[in-house]
């Protein structure tokens, strides 16, 4: 029997008091969800328990069977890969958002807010050639990565996420960084310069690089599980581990990793997929960002459309027998808008048979996916 995760990012959440303490999940309007509980089990587990950080990085690769020792610290090297790029040992790679400063040097977003996807690829152009010896890459709207000499000060900085660090002042947010590396702190006054021509009335954007990471390899999904594997993406992070696990990996056309996404276009490739594979993992970004936007409603209305428009979909199409889960990787808090250790929601179903396991854990969903007898 064939076997699909659908992955709803940021999936957990805190109770939203105007909701009479209900969460996105709870609140949003999910029939064909609802349809699968009816011989299936909803549950709630904790992916990240207390020994891995609250990110997709970490937490999706524990999905897919990968142990922590083999985990990478940061996942900026996973990130390169969709961009057919590698780098040696010697190198190392680092995301750089385009991030909004206001007046008083505080960090108002991390995700070059008030421009256009166009515009980011403008502002992000403008700086790709400040230093000759740092490779500039952008990859979508505010993401960035830099490639540059491996330098151990700097992957041994602490830089805090920027997602993580909305409302703090800037200055003081990449102290670490320019005190450790003048390249960066030329990188970062430069930048700063040259897209001073994007900004708006109050705000204006730089460059925050962080999360340092090297190269690292990953055991093949096929050895860790003995079966066929296909990724459903957008967000680069997702791609980079099914490069990194050997898996195919498809980004559909009209695929944003936001909550525009083409939901149909993802609900046919994942319906192709599974003629082929034995399993198959769809992703779904857009209630993450939702989430670090502190936007509620936003990400209800999100998980409504994955159920109506994805769900509902390959639920018609999909006429063998099929075993579902449908959870998240970690909590996005809407009302902090930041990751958090807690449990998310987990559907558990057969498509032919009642299902009364609940799951409680990541081991019960790794074991329902992967090893549990037809």
């Amino acid at each position: 029997m064939r076997s699909l995760l659908v992955l709803i990012d940021g999936l957990g959440d805190d109770p939203i008091a105007s909701w009479q303490g209900k969460t996105p999940f709870e609140y949003a309007e999910h029939l064909y969800m609802d349809k699968l509980l009816q011989q299936g089990t909803l549950g709630e587990a904790s992916i990240c328990e207390d020994d891995i950080v609250p990110e997709s990085c970490s937490c999706i690769l524990r999905l897919l069977g990968v142990s922590k020792e083999d985990t990478p610290k940061n996942r900026a090297y996973l990130e390169l890969l969709p961009h057919g790029r590698d780098i040696s040992e010697y190198e190392m790679v680092l995301r750089c958002n385009l991030v909004a400063v206001d007046a008083s040097g505080k960090l108002i977003a991390f995700n070059g807010r008030g421009l256009s996807p166009v515009e980011m690829k403008a502002a992000s152009e403008a700086c790709n050639d400040i230093l000759k010896d740092v490779e500039f890459i952008h990859l979508s709207e505010y993401r960035n990565l830099l490639i540059l000499n491996k330098e151990q000060k700097i992957l041994q900085c602490p830089i805090p996420p920027p997602h993580e660090s909305v409302g703090e002042n800037m200055a003081e947010l990449l102290g670490a960084l320019r005190a450790c590396s003048l390249s960066m702190r030329y990188l970062l006054e430069e930048a700063e310069a040259r897209l001073a021509g994007f900004a708006r009335q109050g705000w204006h954007y730089g460059l925050y690089p962080w999360g340092p990471s090297v190269r690292k390899r990953l055991p093949s999904f096929q050895s860790l599980h003995g079966k066929q594997g296909a990724l459903i993406c957008k967000a680069e992070i997702v791609a980079g581990m099914g490069y990194a696990l050997g898996m195919e990996v498809i980004m559909p056309p009209g695929a944003t990793g936001e909550t525009d996404t083409d939901l149909l276009a993802k609900a046919r490739a994942t319906v192709d997929c599974l003629q082929r594979k034995d399993f198959v993992l769809a992703h779904f970004n857009g209630s993450d960002e939702a989430g670090h936007r502190r936007n509620p409603q936003e990400k209800a209305d999100f998980i409504a459309r994955i159920d109506r428009e994805f769900l509902g979909y390959v639920l018609e199409k999909v006429q063998e027998p099929l075993k579902i889960i449908i959870c998240g990787d970690h909590i996005t808090s809407s009302v902090t808008g930041k990751h958090s250790r807690g449990k998310v929601p987990v559907i558990a179903a057969y498509t032919n048979k009642k299902l009364h396991k609940v799951m409680y854990s990541y081991k019960n969903i790794l074991n329902f996916l992967m090893k549990e007898c037809d």
